[in-house]
């Protein structure tokens, strides 16, 4: 990931962004705010229906917002058309016109901006080596792999030399094994032409290992957005944490002297924590230890559930029940009493609600 400077310029921003769609009572985006750093890439995560896909509608201008603005490099675009606009967007499916070559599909939009066909086929010819595709030029979409073509499409979409480039889900059609491929590609590009980036994906590996900045929406609102290390140890909210993979969430209170007074005692907090009053202490499953000594908790085995190389359980505390990742290992058995180590620089807490 690229480095973050103190005070980047937004290369997008989205201002009070309001949609609501015919037929819906409920906006899918209600006064959504975001920005995107130039030159750098941002992931766009949420669950289903959250607002992802129309967000980047709005960034590209194939969506008009009810209410709102749309800046591209500090410039207001938000009734500016598509093909003006200087966003280009990549689709989960290609989307290559079939009668051409892939070479001609991704010299088409400096075709479209007048450039000479000498010119353009110069241009595209490299940005398919740049995808590892020049070799293949002359093939038509039909005689093209998936991954191949997903390629060709994000040539095609840095051939336009947009201002900012929009991926809705442009990996999730392929395997596991080509998606870590395209994740590789696409960071080497987006670093080398650093080009302000927005990639929707429902896949939280992939977000935290290519984007600079995360945004994780909910019913059209921004819970949160952060780099990945700060938003998977800091969460905002529990509703955050648990979408991130941190169900463990034992109630409490922060007391003023920054300690969690809950009913395993008073549990000493990072310095980070600023929190004061009632809250939850967050966890990740994969921080907490089964362990001995003064620095553990006493707890029971709920259940063990094998998670591939991991081996996933739950334990009874007297504050709630933990969640837990052991590595490759004999795992305690159900109601098996065992003590649990919480390390003190990955507790969180996050405010109760209500």
């Amino acid at each position: 990931m690229t480095p973050l400077s103190s005070t980047p310029a937004p290369g997008l921003r989205l201002e009070q962004i309001t949609v609501t769609y015919p037929g819906h009572r409920e906006p899918v985006l209600d006064g959504l705010d975001l920005d995107v750093a130039d030159g750098r890439l941002l992931a766009l995560l949420g669950p289903s229906g959250c607002g992802k896909t129309t967000t980047v509608q709005v960034a590209s201008g194939l969506l008009t917002p009810g209410r709102g603005a749309v800046h591209l490099r500090g410039t207001e675009v938000t009734r500016v058309p598509p093909e003006h606009r200087g966003a280009a967007v990549v689709f989960q499916q290609p989307m290559l016109l079939p009668h051409r070559t892939a070479l001609d599909n991704v010299a088409f939009p400096a075709r479209m901006r007048g450039r000479s066909r000498r010119d353009a086929r110069t241009s595209a010819l490299a940005h398919l080596e740049r995808v590892g595709l020049g070799a293949l030029a002359a093939r038509y979409p039909r005689q093209l792999s998936g991954g191949q073509a997903q390629r060709v499409a994000l040539a095609r979409a840095l051939a336009a030399e947009p201002a900012v480039l929009l991926l809705d889900e442009p990996f999730s059609a392929l395997d596991p094994s080509l998606r870590h491929t395209m994740r590789d590609l696409l960071t080497t590009v987006q670093r080398e032409l650093a080009v302000t980036t927005v990639l929707v994906t429902h896949d939280q590996t992939e977000a935290a290992s290519v984007a600079d900045t995360i945004a994780l929406l909910d019913r059209g609102g921004l819970l949160q957005q952060a780099q990945p290390a700060d938003l998977y140890a800091r969460p905002a909210s529990l509703a955050v944490a648990h979408f991130l993979g941190c169900p463990t969430a034992l109630p409490g209170h922060v007391t003023p002297q920054g300690r969690f007074a809950c009913p395993l005692g008073e549990l000493d907090l990072p310095d980070t924590v600023t929190h004061r009053g009632p809250g939850h202490l967050v966890i990740r499953p994969e921080a907490v230890q089964l362990g001995t000594g003064p620095d553990t908790v006493a707890a029971v085995v709920h259940s063990v559930r094998p998670e591939g190389a991991f081996t996933a359980l739950v334990a009874d505390t007297a504050a709630g029940p933990v969640h837990v990742l052991l590595p490759p290992g004999t795992p305690p058995a159900p109601s098996e009493h065992v003590r649990l180590h919480l390390p003190v620089a990955h507790r969180w807490v996050v405010p109760r609600l209500g």
